[in-house]
């Protein structure tokens, strides 16, 4: 694996329906609203070339001070099971989101395959790796509160899929 190559895998269990949690986690032009600590602004930027789906150009960021600009697009999606995606920019690489309904959990995986591509990120993974990975972590971490908010106020507001 090259220095700046990252594969990160993340792991969730919510309470909740499947379909529910799914259709969160696939709208990726509404991240800014409910994971508003990561991802700071999602535009449509058009159709992706290669998969012909809807792309998105996204500003996001982490603890540490920098942000990344990147587009991402799906690339394959078997709701409510799964679903894929590539990025392209600062972060270059794809990933899947995995959903499997456990009683009244839902478990949720998802791999995260990136290099960092954005300059300064590049030049000091061989020296930051580990910061760099904890920052994705600590990234996930507020996802997963926000998906807990975003389920709690859908189920307020009378919200099911």
């Amino acid at each position: 694996m090259g220095a700046n190559e990252y594969y990160m895998p993340t792991d969730w269990r919510i309470k909740g329906d499947i379909r529910e949690v799914y259709e969160v986690c696939s709208n990726f032009k509404d991240y800014h609203r409910w994971w508003p600590e990561v991802y700071l602004d999602i535009q449509v930027a058009g159709t992706d070339k290669e998969t012909g789906n809807e792309a998105y150009a996204i500003l996001s960021k982490g603890k540490l001070p920098y942000k990344l600009r990147w587009k991402s697009c799906k690339t394959a999606e078997y709701a409510p099971f799964s679903l894929s995606l590539k990025a392209s920019g600062d972060l270059a690489g794809h990933g899947t989101w995995k959903f499997e309904q456990d009683g009244e959990y839902v478990n949720v995986r998802f791999d995260w395959y990136v290099n960092a591509e954005k300059p300064l990120l590049k030049f000091l993974s061989p020296v930051m790796k580990p910061i760099f990975r904890s920052n994705h972590y600590w990234a996930m971490g507020k996802g997963f509160e926000s998906l807990k908010r975003e389920l709690e106020r859908r189920r307020r507001a009378g919200i099911s899929t």
